[in-house]
């Protein structure tokens, strides 16, 4: 294991700010690419506050449904690492969820002190983690079981 402290399951491992900071940068270019035709809504909806307010909301349902769905963002799937809960090692409720999303906007007003949190805690977790009761980790290697070719 990568820490010091013991996990909930055997084997675990942690993920870092940096690999947690590139998924958050793949994300974050998803998601403009996913919502940069929001702008167009300014011919429909009267004020650019209610398309900030459409985003804001889309966004996060985008975000907290991709976590249910499959335990992380695009990003972090890609990288092969998932959320789990930090007590059990099982897949977050969707309380949990939430409160991670809420987690995020705490995490961000300090100066993103709550996501720098995760390079000096000892299972890696951000402000966010903390309060939802998560952990990143890296996903287990699938092991094939089909022999290797030999060189």
């Amino acid at each position: 294991m990568a820490s010091g402290v013991p996990s909930p399951v055997p084997s675990v491992v942690y993920a870092g700010f940096g690999i947690r900071t590139a998924a958050s940068l793949i994300d974050s270019v998803l998601m403009v690419l996913i919502t940069a035709p929001f702008p167009l809504l300014l011919f429909i909806l009267p004020s650019e506050t209610a398309i900030l307010g459409l985003s804001t909301v889309f966004s996060a349902l985008l975000v907290i449904l991709f976590w249910r769905w499959k335990q992380g963002t695009p990003g972090k799937l890609l990288l092969r690492l998932r959320i789990v809960d930090a007590h059990s090692g099982g897949e977050p409720d969707l309380r949990q969820w939430c409160l991670r999303y809420v987690g995020y906007v705490l995490s961000t007003v300090p100066l993103l002190l709550g996501f720098f949190w995760v390079l000096w805690d000892p299972r890696r977790q951000g402000w966010h983690d903390k309060l939802a009761g998560t952990v990143v980790i890296h996903s287990p290697q699938r092991h094939s079981s089909a022999p290797r070719p030999t060189t």
